[in-house]
């Protein structure tokens, strides 16, 4: 039969309010009350919680990660990959998500899991929500974005290279040679939205291209695309644009179509993500293909190696992003005076 809170307060001689306030670390409690506490609950096996297993193991074995709590495919694709990792190595899966607009929600989205009582902290897709990005932590933190400083806690970063595949879209469509490249960027709040800007202007400015001005950042959905796709088919000079994500360029070529632009024809376009949608869009659309499998179990495995105080993982061989190429990319036409 399990034991019971009241037979562990029995052998150690105190109140049952002192044996909880020992199970869930809670102060006032001498260091000799909580040390015969924990002994008894040791030798009487007693296992009321994970608070308590935490006491006795030293660890919960679960992992907390902080999610925007949206249904795109990059962030929603990226959670289940995530979740996967933890079961492949033991750990149970716990999640706070923040809402969009909310200031300070992911420091409380930390706090609710250290509350929940977590080994350490993934913040999947992190924002820039208008907060200083640090938190406050006693437990490992990964950033699978910007990254973090928390206070008396170990932390790294682990993402895919956005800007380093930004410059492999832009350039793949200037070596197509195209004069320059229109980009339609995402929410600018966004850590990945703004690497995917810079990576586009580095590349241009490698090139020695033109650098054509932003339309308004979009929100990553294929309407904000389409809105961008209508202003681009007026610019008659937009002969190849970069998109930040493969949603918004399924509203970019809708727009391009309605202007009687083609594609390639008359312009040339790149996503971002490699949906499964893409390669049945017409045309086919060429993006950047993300690796979420392998860019969450790196996470996972640089988190682990800090909760059990060793070294980091070497890192794995080959790339997280690769461009894959299809028919909505082309060199430009031949322009007649």
């Amino acid at each position: 039969m399990p034991t019971t809170m009241t037979q562990v307060a029995r052998a150690a001689g105190v109140s049952q309010k002192t044996v909880s306030r020992v199970v869930n670390g809670e102060p006032h409690v001498s260091a000799d009350v909580r040390d015969r506490v924990l002994r008894v609950i040791r030798e009487l096996d007693y296992r009321p919680n994970n608070a308590a297993r935490a006491l006795l193991m030293g660890r919960y074995r679960r992992i907390g990660v902080v999610s925007l709590g949206s249904a795109l495919y990059g962030p929603a694709t990226l959670l289940i990959a995530l979740e996967r990792a933890m079961q492949r190595v033991g750990y149970s899966f716990a999640l706070a998500s923040t809402l969009d607009g909310q200031n300070g929600g992911v420091a409380a989205a930390v706090e609710s899991l250290l509350e929940q009582g977590v080994d350490g902290i993934v913040l999947s897709e992190p924002i820039d929500d208008g907060t200083p990005l640090s938190v406050t932590a006693d437990v490992p933190v990964v950033s699978m974005g910007e990254g973090v400083e928390p206070a008396g806690a170990p932390s790294a970063v682990v993402c895919a290279d956005s800007v380093a595949a930004a410059r492999t879209a832009t350039e793949h469509l200037l070596g197509l040679g195209h004069r320059t490249v229109w980009h339609v960027p995402g929410p600018q709040d966004w850590w990945t939205a703004r690497d995917r800007v810079r990576g586009w202007r580095e590349a241009l400015a490698a090139a020695g291209a033109p650098e054509p001005p932003l339309p308004p950042e979009g929100d990553w959905t294929p309407a904000a695309g389409y809105r961008a796709g209508q202003r681009l088919a007026r610019e008659r000079e937009a002969t190849a644009v970069f998109v930040a994500n493969d949603e918004m360029a399924i509203g970019v070529l809708r727009a391009f179509t309605e202007a009687g632009r083609r594609v390639p024809d008359d312009v040339s376009v790149v996503g971002f993500d490699d949906i499964p949608a893409a390669a049945y869009l017409t045309p086919p659309l060429t993006t950047v293909r993300q690796d979420f499998a392998a860019v969450a179990t790196r996470a996972v495995d640089v988190l682990l190696s800090m909760i059990e105080d060793r070294p980091h993982p070497a890192e794995s061989a080959g790339p997280a992003v690769e461009l894959t190429v299809r028919s909505s990319t082309a060199a430009p036409r031949p322009t007649t005076r």
